[in-house]
């Protein structure tokens, strides 16, 4: 997988809006930046951020953040599939799916 090497960003006790604030942040700056393997490190911060926000979605049943989540979770397959990482890129599609 394309994250095996990448360390993950500490979330600590952050609200589901605010770790897809978060996500959306880090995907904003991969978006922009001009280093690939920097774009990857924060995809890869993007998704754990996303992860982080769906275990309290799922707890809260909160529709609104849940659609913010899988349109997040769409835009970073986009980038995962710009920057040739396909596989990756249909996972992260298939999340979305699942959410809605």
């Amino acid at each position: 997988m394309v994250f095996g090497s990448v360390g993950s960003s500490p979330l600590g006790s952050l609200s589901s809006q605010q770790a897809l604030d978060l996500a959306n942040l880090y995907l904003d700056n991969a978006y922009n930046v001009g280093d690939p393997k920097i774009a990857l490190v924060l995809c890869h911060d993007t998704k754990v951020s996303l992860t982080q926000a769906k275990k309290v979605v799922r707890r809260t049943g909160n529709q609104t953040l849940n659609e913010g989540i899988a349109t997040t979770y769409i835009d970073l397959g986009a980038l995962l599939k710009i920057h040739g990482h396909d596989d990756e890129s249909q996972e992260i599609y298939k999340k979305a799916e699942k959410l809605g």
